[in-house]
């Protein structure tokens, strides 16, 4: 039962045996010292991969460069883009300077062997490192003790977009690189050649935007935990609009200008012209779903694309509207035609000649009193020539009043030529939409 004590001694005791040997360069994880060049040898002898350079002194200096690679795409729904990107750091090392004016070309896989910076990107959503045929890293140690790190990945990256003048905007997307763990008194950030540190984007050709400038900027990120060094890349991206206005805006132009040409055909053509209404109408609504797609659903933004949308349904709205208030002024103007005809014609028939007959009679009606018997004695008994002449001013008074009604209802409840609607129509339904246009263009290309 004494032996199971001693033996666990025993053990902890070859443990941290190996983990020294480890420290001291005898043995380096997965390598072995008889694995690694003379050279290597010394360098590795006493390196401590878990402390930084100038552990004791000032921050790590690391500058920074970057190859863009590729953009492979950018989306609006997520607003993100992933690019290909070949990162690399340099920094000094004064653990592993070695005689002579040559450099150190190393397997990738002795990254584990090395101190190496803790950079990431903050803005990434997705990102890993190329592994064919083998980990994309480089790693090259200069006789100076500078250490070149490059390696190729490639990330998703947030990119906030303001869309409300889609899609004549212009996006300015950034790539940020921090350190994870070592704050500014461990580590500096700084561009190896200030904007010429990044290369590739003057050579991108991208479906729908191109890249119109970039620089480069040093900043710090504050967190919780303290200051800690950033550097970003800011480029600015401009939509190609010619894919839009073939795809969308001449097509609803185009639908703007086929409603017009109900404003050709007569209004009696109710099924000619109620089509093409209906048919631009629908068709103007198929239209703008299909624009709506390719696009967050966000409340938040009016793009410039729903805006011309909106103006071209509202003129083709509006010419099918003409035509309702047009045929309805026809229909009305007809029907107060109609009527006063038959006004005119009750009358003549009312009046014949224009005399009314008179019927008297000799003998007194029983039914009458006597005090109407005595009223109509007392009446003075006119010419009849004269009875004729008054009954003839009556009714050339009655014809008057009756024309005057007429026109005052056709004047009141109906257009007095319902076809000027058209007329009126052909030339203020384009007038109006050119303006608008005007104005649209101006606003959202040079504001």
């Amino acid at each position: 039962m004494m032996l199971i004590p001693v033996l666990a001694c025993l053990g902890l005791l070859i443990t941290s045996a190996n983990c020294e040997k480890g420290i001291h360069g005898i043995h380096f994880g997965e390598w072995n010292e008889s694995q690694l060049q003379p050279t290597i040898q010394k360098l590795m002898k006493g390196y401590n991969r878990y402390l930084r350079p100038n552990f004791n002194g000032g921050p790590v200096e690391i500058g920074m460069s970057l190859d863009i690679a590729s953009i492979d795409a950018i989306s609006e729904i997520n607003m993100d883009y992933t690019a290909t990107i070949f990162l690399r750091q340099r920094w000094r090392d004064s653990r592993l300077i070695f005689p002579g004016n040559e450099s150190l070309s190393l397997d990738g896989r002795l990254v584990s062997l090395l101190w190496i910076p803790d950079t990431f990107i903050p803005d990434s959503k997705r990102s890993f490192l190329h592994d064919v045929t083998v980990d994309n890293r480089l790693i090259r140690i200069f006789s100076n003790g500078t250490v070149l790190y490059a390696l190729r990945i490639t990330a998703t990256i947030g990119c906030n977009m303001d869309l409300t003048k889609y899609p004549m905007d212009r996006q300015v997307c950034t790539l940020q690189l921090e350190s994870w763990g070592y704050n500014l008194q461990d580590v500096v950030f700084y561009w190896t050649r200030g904007n010429d540190s990044v290369k590739g984007l003057d050579t991108l050709r991208l479906a729908q935007y191109s890249v119109e400038s970039y620089y480069t900027s040093v900043s710090e990120a504050v967190y919780e935990t303290g200051y800690y060094p950033k550097l970003v890349l800011y480029f600015s991206l401009r939509r190609n609009v010619l894919f839009f206005i073939l795809e969308t805006y001449v097509p609803s132009t185009l639908l703007v200008v086929l409603s017009w040409v109900s404003f050709w055909i007569s209004q009696s053509s109710v099924p000619a012209r109620t089509c093409i209404g209906v048919t631009t109408v629908l068709t103007m609504t198929t239209l703008m779903m299909g624009a709506r797609t390719s696009l967050p659903n966000a409340n938040c933004f009016i793009k410039a694309i729903d805006v011309y949308l909106g103006i071209c349904f509202t003129f083709i709205f509006g010419a099918l509207l003409e035509y309702a208030c047009a045929h309805f002024c026809t229909m009305q103007h007809q029907t107060i035609i109609d009527v006063q005809r038959e006004l005119l014609k009750d009358f003549d028939e009312s009046n014949g000649n224009g005399s009314i007959q008179l019927v008297t009679s000799t003998t007194p009606n029983k039914g009458l009193n006597q005090e109407t018997q005595e009223e109509m004695t007392d009446q003075p008994v006119q010419p009849e020539g004269a009875e004729q002449t008054e009954t003839k001013q009556g009714n050339s008074c009655g014809l008057s009043s009756v024309k005057q009604v007429s026109r005052r209802a056709v004047s009141m409840m109906s257009v007095e030529n319902p076809h000027n609607i058209d007329r009126h129509a052909r030339t203020l339904f384009p007038m109006a939409f050119l303006l608008v246009n005007i104005f649209y263009w101006l606003y959202y290309l040079f504001i």
